[in-house]
């Protein structure tokens, strides 16, 4: 299968958002197949379908004085942070050519993670019942998508540097109370963004359910 793979390197939310949904027209009158879309956001919370505004603990204050916007969107999931210490990755995905089974997709994005992670020496988890990535009791990767006519938008965020972490604070992430964590505070070492996303690709074409059905 044909992925088109864009690297918007950092960028701001309302951005890089905009792009997603121009990439999802081209998929959908198939100008492209599918896309693989990487980028790092300019710090933002985002609010999924049936988020709960009560989950954002600062105030509109705080969040101005930090220059923190908060976007309402169409994922499902509650609300989360991204910064420009994750790794965001937005597959722009016809399931038709696939599986047109949500959870499959769902679960396929997790064991991309868990791959990934596994490459630079972290066991992590998922958790029955539940969508995202663990090690141990921390939160390492968040997942949440949007599938209009069989096309998948949005995705996952992986969390790589310790830096950025503390802004997760501001919010109950998933609306649950969990500490979240990254690779950098698992490893105890820096770790270059630009290394994970290379791993991430290699591996979304080596191994991953999207390239083996294609």
């Amino acid at each position: 299968m044909q992925f088109k793979l864009f690297d918007l390197g950092l960028i701001d939310y309302q951005s890089a958002w905009d792009f997603q949904k121009s990439v999802f027209l081209q998929v959908k009158v198939k100008q492209i197949h599918c896309a693989l879309i990487l980028c790092q956001h300019k710090p933002a919370i985002t609010m999924g379908r049936k988020s709960d505004k009560g989950n954002i603990l600062a105030d509109k204050e705080d969040l101005q004085r930090l220059n923190i916007r908060i976007f309402e969107i169409e994922r499902g999931g509650e609300v989360t942070y991204h910064g420009p210490g994750q790794l965001c990755v937005y597959p722009i995905v016809n399931l038709a050519y696939f599986k047109k089974d949500i959870n499959w997709f769902l679960r396929s994005l997790e064991a991309l993670i868990l791959e990934v992670l596994l490459e630079f020496g972290i066991q992590a988890q998922t958790r029955p019942g539940l969508t995202g990535v663990w090690v141990n009791r921390e939160k390492i990767a968040s997942i949440g998508i949007a599938i209009k006519s069989w096309i998948t938008f949005h995705g996952l965020s992986l969390n790589v540097k310790s830096s950025d972490l503390a802004n997760f604070s501001l919010i109950r992430p998933c609306g649950q109370d969990i500490m979240m964590t990254s690779i950098e505070n698992i490893l105890r070492e820096r770790v270059e963004i630009k290394r994970v996303k290379e791993t991430l690709t290699r591996r979304w074409y080596e191994t991953s359910n999207f390239a083996r059905i294609g």
